[in-house]
């Protein structure tokens, strides 16, 4: 078994900040990894990297052992670079996949505040979704070619719906459901794309403790069913702790732990970057 993903030296630079710092680190196919750490650590612009609303000012990121994104420091960013290995990829040519490009190769996202179609049924939520894959063009929508490829969607999507228990909602708009089912929905939209890689962004995000552990059950029935890698940001110990086959923890954007929950969880630097501790303290 490989890796579904693997970051390389990835950093991230905004001006001065630096917001990401010489990250590496492997998700391995069929496994939970989850990435954690303060706020402010870094871990959503990290999925930002992965999923191309970012491009990272160097490193390079490998998608089922291809490598998917890759940049160096050039121009003024060389100047003011303040991460690691700024010479590392100069020889190589940059790679910059758009947003969709990178859903399409079977990498799909939830955010951390909820981003649903509001405005549309919890139907149409999924329906679009499936959209990505449609094997259909100008020609066939004029002559009406389409209409199977249609018809198969839609089936698919009422299928989905049914499995995530969804189904009763179908006709509702997206904003009326409860919050966890919203999150529900998020995540059923996400497999709607077929996706290989599953990246959440604090899943648990305003669930009560009853919703956090349905959606730790949620999580390991969709990975199985799917045969999915799940890769996930999570501020819930207690889920991360639950669900997580192995643990990367940054603060600062630089990884200062990593292993399983066992040993994470008695790491002296992770207890340190949770409880604010300093070295004055101690």
């Amino acid at each position: 078994m490989g890796n579904a993903l693997r970051l390389e030296n990835i950093t991230m630079q905004f001006g001065g900040v630096v917001s990401v710092n010489n990250l590496t680190l492997e998700v391995p196919e069929h496994k939970i990894t989850a990435l954690i750490g303060p706020n402010g650590a870094g871990k959503t612009t990290a999925f930002n990297c992965i999923t191309g609303v970012y491009q990272p000012t160097n490193g390079q990121i490998e998608f089922m052992g291809q490598p998917m994104v890759r940049n160096h420091p050039t121009g003024k960013a060389a100047k003011t670079y303040k991460g690691e290995n700024a010479d590392k990829y100069l020889k190589e040519p940059v790679l910059a996949p758009t947003p969709d490009q990178i859903t399409g190769l079977g990498i799909a996202r939830t955010f951390q505040n909820i981003r649903l179609w509001k405005s549309m049924t919890v139907f149409d939520n999924v329906l679009i979704a499936k959209h990505q894959h449609a094997k259909q063009n100008v020609f066939s929508a004029i002559f009406r070619g389409n209409m199977a490829e249609e018809k198969r969607m839609r089936e698919e999507t009422m299928e989905l719906l049914v499995e995530q228990g969804l189904d009763a909602y179908k006709d509702e708009l997206a904003v009326s459901l409860p919050y966890g089912l919203q999150r529900r929905l998020e995540i059923a939209r996400a497999l709607a794309t077929n996706p290989k890689l599953l990246l959440l962004d604090e899943p648990a995000a305003g669930m009560n403790p009853q919703e956090t552990i349905e959606l730790a059950d949620f999580v390991r029935q969709i990975r199985d069913k799917y045969q999915l890698t799940v890769f996930l940001i999570e501020h819930h110990m207690d889920l991360v702790m639950n669900i997580s086959d192995y643990i990367y923890v940054i603060d600062f954007g630089s990884e200062i732990a990593q292993g399983i929950p066992e040993e994470v969880q008695k790491n002296q630097r992770v207890i340190e970057a949770y409880l604010g501790v300093t070295d004055g303290d101690q």
